[in-house]
């Protein structure tokens, strides 16, 4: 029983370092590099005074009517 604190908590720190560090890069791969991509492919083509007409024709705006 002697050092059983130590060596279930050298255990337990080097597994919740390698799950966190799994967890991160699950993150990183998963979902932050798509929506990076996502987001440069949508600005890419896009064309803001295209959007501000088309939201002036549908009424959107109070200060700028629609023509």
């Amino acid at each position: 029983m002697r050092r059983l604190l130590a060596r279930r908590m050298k255990f337990h720190l080097f597994g919740a370092f390698f799950v966190s560090v799994g967890c991160a890069a699950l993150y990183k791969f998963g979902i932050a590099e798509p929506r990076k991509r996502a987001y440069a492919e949508f600005y890419k083509n896009y064309d803001p005074m295209k959007d501000f007409e088309a939201m002036r024709a549908a009424g959107v705006f109070e200060s700028a009517p629609p023509k």
